[in-house]
């Protein structure tokens, strides 16, 4: 190849770490759609009102894949310690995937299905920006292994764009953007008893809510943007 494209550091160095030379890579992640996921309250308002369930609760949301290396399973043993701590947080799961029926049945069985954990079918991509704009916290996860803290999900860039705290369960280069820029939860190598505590405390207090948010809509502004990203893209083509 003339050149490479890495889609984080961590990828860019497993293309160095093969003898490829690093001024022949760009790092170009995955990029945020800042006009698309821009709030709209009356597409909140909607989405709520249809959803009886939810009223004036705090709602996480997952929107992706539901596949082993998500490890969505994670969601429903945080919906217990939740239940268990009675937070008023609801955690919403959109998507679908080869685990989902095994999520559902996991979510039955410790009692949280229906009560503060719910699964919905995947929507088009077009109307995930109506789900960002209702939730209250937005998420990104992975089983726990060291090759995925080098990911770049767009789910992650998502949730930046639309200005929504994120809640992340990996550690990696994301996990420092979380922690550095202060724009969400991270709850890698802590117990779920701890991050829920937190979420309940975080996603129930207004003003760290708005400045997380407003932190993460800055920090997709600045480094994420995707017409940015494209002209970076357009130099290495050319």
């Amino acid at each position: 190849s003339s050149s490479i494209i890495a889609l984080s550091p961590g990828m860019k160095q497993g293309v160095l770490d093969r003898g490829y030379p690093s001024n022949k890579i760009a790092v170009i992640p995955n990029g945020s759609d800042i006009d698309n996921f821009a709030a709209d309250s009356s597409a909140s308002k909607q989405f709520c009102v249809s959803r009886p369930w939810l009223g004036d609760h705090p709602l996480l949301v997952y929107a992706g894949s539901i596949g082993k290396v998500n490890g969505l399973e994670y969601l429903v043993r945080l919906a217990k310690h939740l239940m268990l701590i009675r937070s008023n947080i609801r955690i919403l799961i959109v998507g679908d995937g080869a685990l989902r029926q095994q999520l559902l049945d996991q979510s039955s069985q410790l009692g949280v299905l229906g009560l503060n954990l719910f699964v919905e079918d995947k929507v088009p991509k077009s109307e995930v920006p109506q789900v960002l704009s209702a939730c209250t916290m937005t998420s990104s996860l992975f089983i726990d292994l060291p090759e995925m803290r080098s990911n770049s999900a767009n789910k992650f860039f998502d949730g930046l764009a639309a200005g929504k705290p994120i809640f992340l369960n990996y550690g990696g280069w994301m996990h420092d953007l979380v922690v550095h820029h202060q724009c969400g939860v991270a709850a890698w190598g802590r117990s779920l008893q701890d991050v829920a505590f937190e979420l309940d405390q975080r996603m129930n207090d207004h003003s760290w809510l708005s400045q997380s948010g407003l932190r993460a809509r800055e920090l997709a502004a600045k480094y994420f943007e995707r017409n940015m990203l494209a002209s970076q893209l357009e130099n290495v083509l050319t």
